[in-house]
């Protein structure tokens, strides 16, 4: 009971301290816990030191709670180099992960499905560290929310879902944010236990966590914990409480969870006044000189090439070329992908491939086919209809050394699953240094019949994104090169595989594994006259434009990878030729085509005959019926724009 009154005192007395900083501007911004510090501290003493917490804003309890250092802890809300993420985010938006603390993003919700992955190492490491995450009964709200409880049930992950149940979403209400009375009634639909507690006693806290600890360690089951508690303060200082009604804050002001521990330790005889001058005593020694220390760290020092460096992990040369000696046979591009995958499966054990019917069915495209018969359903998973959940929980296999691959089954349906794509897998790196080794496959483009929702080219959609790699290829030698290569890179990869070239094409591939290093183009065929830079089925229509025209010398670069791409071939074929078109399937307006073009133009303007042309598809989405896509297709314009180029 002393050690819980010493683990509620050290977080109020540092809120208390910080209060005054921001006022004297020597901080930015604050988000205060206080009145909820019980919630923090008790989570953290009832969970082992090997448990991961997923915390909040207002958790600083939890970073006290497991002894993170305080002199690099403020010096993270300095937003100095000596922090956590080395100035490149404040207040508790990092990864710890020595102390085993996932600290969120902004975003609401985004962090549920990264507990999941971490229970998910747990159950497939066969260890026994549980994962806790919090929410606020606003992200509640969250779609994350749903779809991280429901793959916790559905794949029987050891995870706690602690709610705290404030009653106010910044200054929204309760009543307007949901219908039922309490989260309890939430867990049954999910076929989960559920307990709701006085979030402001300490006791209760620690002791309903730590029963449910036992058994979500014991019975590997996800359960719902729902603490009542009060948020005394604003949303984030400046928001203030003039929304909350006086008598609400009077009633809470009167179970304040320190103050009322305080009292009835004092009252059992368990802490003595003298004790608790002199523990606050100490606590203010303390806070005082790691503040010092933290003040007097030096501020970050801009550097463009440290700053950079670290927006993507290194990634070592695993370039493997195949044996001049080794067997090639012809293979369909589906066949070739297949076998990369397999091969990687078999050379990485810790290796999950997860997605909408990829076990026993295959895929939608049968490219795994066979694969849970070999790896087991441990390793290939086949996953609920939630792209966001899934690749959350990457990012959580990924703090545990885990590598992913995640099929979309079309890319078209990978907007579900943006936010935790640009702004968990693309940031972390950058932010805190953990790698992210995911894939994401993404079985794009039309020709297919499939309509504006199976068709979309949406490459560009993520061209913009530092920390993400997005790689393209457009035969099978390439394909089972490169997948190799995007699942050893300890990088977010999105791997684009066009659907019509999954049956259509077919050349040599080495029966033996190997991989084509991401970011290197080649040379299709050789020219002097022009060069058409392009990537996946804009390949094939270069080479059927070109081969059209025989008495004109064309060369055709294939990307292969967009993000980086292959700056250096481009410039040397231009530099030959004086001339480029820049083709891709994608819509023209904001295509990838358009970043390629201004590169050019900018850095090639003295080397170029005639303007950089772009071909792209038309500015509508895919239609359906077969006439009306050929139209839409960049292919349709190609031989006009091509000629004119030609002829300038």
């Amino acid at each position: 009971m002393l050690e819980l009154y010493k683990r509620i005192l050290l977080p109020r007395m540092i809120e208390e301290k910080m209060l005054i900083l921001l006022r004297q501007n020597k901080i930015s911004k604050w988000f205060s816990g206080i009145g909820q510090e019980a919630v923090a501290v008790g989570v953290t003493a009832a969970l082992r030191k090997e448990d991961y917490i997923l915390p909040l804003h207002r958790n600083l309890g939890v970073f006290t709670g497991r002894d993170v250092d305080l002199v690099r802890l403020f010096a993270q809300w300095q937003g100095k180099k000596d922090g956590f993420t080395k100035g490149r985010d404040r207040s508790f938006h990092f990864g710890s992960p020595e102390y085993r603390i996932i600290g969120m993003i902004s975003h609401l919700g985004a962090m549920l499905p990264v507990a999941d992955g971490l229970a998910l190492a747990s159950n497939l490491d066969k260890e026994n560290y549980i994962s806790l995450v919090f929410s606020g009964d606003g992200g509640s709200s969250q779609g994350d929310f749903h779809e991280a409880l429901n793959v916790a049930s559905v794949w029987n992950l050891p995870v706690i879902f602690l709610i705290e149940n404030n009653g106010y979403g910044l200054s929204t209400p309760s009543s307007e944010q949901f219908r039922c009375k309490s989260f309890v009634d939430k867990a049954i639909g999910y076929g989960m236990e559920g307990i709701s507690f006085d979030g402001n006693d300490i006791l209760a806290v620690y002791h309903n966590v730590q029963r449910a600890s036992e058994y979500v360690r014991q019975n590997r089951r996800p359960v719902i914990l729902e603490a009542m508690t009060f948020r005394m303060r604003g949303h984030e200082e400046a928001s203030g409480v003039k929304y909350v009604p006086k008598d609400l804050l009077e009633k809470w002001a009167t179970k304040d969870p320190v103050v009322n521990y305080e009292h009835w330790l004092l009252q059992r005889g368990v802490l003595a006044e003298q004790d608790v001058l002199e523990l606050r005593l100490q606590n203010k020694k303390k806070i005082e000189s790691a503040l010092e220390q933290a003040f007097a760290l030096p501020e970050p020092q801009p550097n463009r090439e440290e700053e950079l460096r670290d927006v993507y992990a290194v990634s070592i040369d695993f370039t493997k070329e195949p044996s001049p000696t080794t067997p090639r046979r012809m293979m369909r591009f589906v066949d070739a992908l297949t076998e990369g995958l397999q091969q990687a499966m078999e050379d990485h054990d810790r290796l999950v491939i997860m997605g909408q019917d990829v076990a026993e069915y295959g895929g939608v495209f049968k490219v795994t086919q066979g694969f849970v018969e070999q790896f087991g359903t441990d390793r290939v998973r086949n996953t609920p209809l939630c792209e966001s959940a899934i690749v959350g929980a990457a990012l959580g296999l990924a703090i545990r050394n885990w590598r992913s691959v995640i099929e979309m089954q079309f890319a078209d349906f990978v907007s579900c699953g943006f936010n935790q794509i640009v702004n968990n897998l693309a940031k972390t790196h950058y932010r805190w240094a953990v790698p992210v080794p995911v894939v994401i496959r993404m079985p794009t483009g039309g020709g297919v019949a499939a309509g504006p929702f199976h068709s979309q080219s949406d490459e560009a959609w993520f061209f913009k994104v530092p920390g993400l790699k997005i790689v393209y290829p457009s035969t099978s030698y390439d394909v089972k090169g490169l997948i190799r290569s995007s699942i050893d890179d300890p990088n977010p990869v999105l791997f684009f595989e066009h659907k019509k070239l999954y049956r259509s094409i077919q050349d040599e591939v080495p029966s033996e594994s190997y991989s084509i290093p991401i970011g290197k183009g080649r040379v299709v065929q050789s020219g002097s006259d022009l060069t058409i830079v392009t990537y996946g089925m804009g390949v094939y229509w270069a080479k059927d434009a070109a081969a059209a025209r025989p008495d004109a010398a064309i060369e055709i670069i294939d990307l292969r990878s967009l993000l980086p791409w292959d700056e250096e071939l481009v410039f040397e074929s231009i530099k030959r030729t004086g001339k480029c078109l820049v083709l891709h399937e994608d819509t023209i307006t904001g295509g990838i085509g358009a970043e390629i073009a201004a590169k050019i133009g900018e850095v090639l303007f003295r080397y170029l005959d005639a303007p950089v042309m772009r071909v792209g598809s038309l500015d509508t989405p895919v239609p359906f019926h077969a006439e009306l896509e050929e139209q839409f297709f960049a292919s349709s314009i190609l031989a006009e724009k091509l000629d004119a180029l030609l002829a300038y």
